[in-house]
């Protein structure tokens, strides 16, 4: 498939620049990848759509603060987005400076730590820091909002940002299905008789990157780590899997594909692709020509997701990480 086929036009004012004043306050277009009816719904109308055949799947990944400010010894300003920790003292990240620079490199990085360029890794750079990362992000570090949002990251952000549920340190980018859900919404479903379990697919950097191939099947994915438990393996039989959000769905995908509950996946989902678990998901609004959006398309049906996108923009509906959500039914 050729990548202009994933294009649309999205008036600027419709990118959520801020999360809407409840977390469950967005609003909710359903589409039945079967039929392909469509319908507005309210965030808040999601525990009518579920029953005790449901298996609700959560990504409990936690953002970290993964962006980073510093300079070279010459004074020249540099920018590292961690994609990935390595190790107690490396990490792999995105880097932002007027020049490249070469292994043995020497940056200064947030209150005056050292770091020292060890090499590249295609478009990441490999860097050692004279402290331990996840010390260096939680004093340094800011929110890593995606490059869409315009504003600096606040107070606001460091907390909506992130899911209620989050626990386990290690995505650049939030789960943003996830962020539409509050205690009281997970209690509701709960009471519905849905049951909830989680995985964890730690968010990279790459979820930002668009697609560059003309031919889609020749794009490649970052890698990215998960791991599905064993609980929530053992779930999944005799269930309808409601993955919430496409991290959630590609680890369940991954580890069946696989056969592996953890490990790295870089997993491309895209028209084609044979779904052997999730039956519902419940996801946001994505970007013209991006990987998520060709895995909303594999799983509603190209001409399903070009429609209903259509009609969200017709209906106003906020797009992207703060925007609305929609829950699809997969497509026959």
């Amino acid at each position: 498939m050729k990548l202009a086929e994933f294009d649309y036009a999205l008036p600027p004012r419709l990118i959520a620049q801020h999360p809407a004043k409840e977390r469950t306050a967005s609003r909710l277009l359903h589409l039945d990848g079967r039929s392909g009816a469509l319908r507005d719904l309210a965030f808040a109308d999601l525990p009518h759509l579920v029953d005790a055949r449901d298996l609700v799947v959560l990504n409990d990944t936690r953002v970290i603060k993964a962006r980073l400010s510093g300079a070279r010894p010459s004074g020249g300003k540099v920018e590292f987005f961690v994609e990935r920790i390595l190790g107690a003292n490396e990490a792999l990240g995105l880097m932002r400076t007027s020049r490249s620079p070469k292994p043995g490199a020497q940056l200064v990085i947030g209150d005056g730590v050292a770091a020292t360029v060890l090499g590249r890794e295609e478009d990441l750079f490999r860097l050692r820091f004279s402290e331990p990362v996840a010390a260096v992000l939680e004093r340094c570090g800011s929110v890593p909002l995606p490059p869409y949002v315009t504003h600096e990251a606040g107070a606001e952000d460091a907390e909506r940002y992130q899911t209620v549920y989050a626990k386990h340190p290690g995505a650049v980018a939030a789960p943003t299905a996830g962020l539409h859900f509050d205690e009281s919404m997970l209690e509701k479903i709960a009471a519905k008789g849905a049951d909830i379990s989680k995985v964890t697919l730690h968010v990279g950097a790459g979820t930002f990157q668009p697609v560059r191939c003309d031919n889609i099947e020749e794009h490649r994915m970052h890698r990215e780590r998960y791991e599905v438990p064993a609980a929530t393996a053992a779930a999944i039989a005799g269930r309808r899997v409601l993955a919430v959000g496409t991290t959630s769905l590609r680890a369940l995908e991954s580890a069946a594909l696989s056969g592996n509950a953890s490990g790295e996946t870089d997993l491309f989902v895209h028209p084609g692709f044979r779904f052997r678990i999730v039956e519902r998901l419940l996801t946001n609004f994505h970007l013209p020509k991006s990987s998520l959006l060709m895995l909303v398309a594999a799983f509603a049906g190209m001409d399903n997701i070009k429609r209903a996108y259509a009609h969200a923009i017709a209906e106003r509906y906020r797009f992207f990480s703060y925007g609305d959500a929609m829950l699809i039914e997969r497509a026959a």
